[in-house]
């Protein structure tokens, strides 16, 4: 009986776990869905689903901005931290949106939604951007005047679905998508803020030729310990959150 018992204890504690943190479970452009990564199931998983998401190890978070971990959540292809391709690619036009379902996220983890493209020079689905500075800004979210944040209030709004636009004039190509939220429930000081970082493999159809010559960061190098909004106490600064990162490119608006 003690055993059933401690199996059973087990068993909610990791479904807490779970819970506790997320991830994004589900891509759409237009009518068409892309089932996100999943980290409980697809390992074990055979045939091994195709998925446009490159793998992550869990939901739990990056913490260490100088990591490899910070770029995409994932491991290569043999078990060490980085950015493992995925299999295969979503096709989407320039000038449309890409909806992002993510699994309930928890409202004490309060922060911002932030989304950058890198254009692939080949393939996407055999491309790791290592550390070069590839990575463009295409959206933000952060807190309101009113004091509703992107990552909780407005995600929650939304049935947890993060929509952004694919710059309208952005050359066509292959690309890999970042996309994250920051939960800074306990950023007050540095290592706190939590990052959830999710690569997506794209090919951008379209009749743009535009393509960012500046602003341009890499995945380490973005976030320092000492960039604004990285330490940020949510429970005692009223004033208006830095989202960290470069500016949104707007050359392809």
């Amino acid at each position: 009986m003690l055993s059933i018992l401690c199996a059973l204890a087990l068993t909610a504690l990791s479904a807490t776990s779970v819970q506790a943190h997320g991830y994004v479970q589900d891509v759409a452009v237009g009518s068409t869905h892309y089932t996100g990564y999943l980290p409980y199931s697809d390992p074990y998983t055979s045939p091994t689903p195709q998925r446009i998401i490159r793998p992550i190890p869990g939901n739990g978070p990056v913490t260490d901005v100088s990591l490899i971990d910070i770029q995409c959540n994932g491991y290569t292809d043999g078990g060490a931290p980085g950015s493992s391709p995925a299999p295969i690619y979503a096709t989407v036009a320039a000038g449309s949106q890409m909806a992002l379902n993510w699994t309930t996220w928890p409202d004490s983890h309060k922060g911002p939604i932030i989304t950058y493209m890198a254009r692939a020079p080949s393939d996407v689905t055999q491309w790791k951007p290592g550390t070069s500075a590839v990575w463009f800004k295409v959206a933000e979210a952060g807190k309101t005047a009113s004091g509703l944040w992107a990552a909780t209030d407005l995600l929650t709004a939304s049935k947890s679905i993060y929509t952004f636009t694919i710059p309208p004039k952005l050359q066509a190509g292959q690309y890999l998508i970042r996309h994250e939220i920051i939960a800074l429930h306990a950023a007050y000081t540095y290592p706190g803020a939590q990052f959830y970082p999710s690569c997506i493999q794209v090919k951008v159809t379209g009749s743009g030729t535009a393509l960012p010559t500046s602003g341009l960061v890499s995945f380490p190098g973005a976030y320092t310990a000492t960039t604004p909004g990285i330490a940020y106490d949510v429970y005692s600064n009223t004033s208006a959150y830095p989202i960290p990162g470069p500016a949104v490119w707007t050359g392809g608006n």
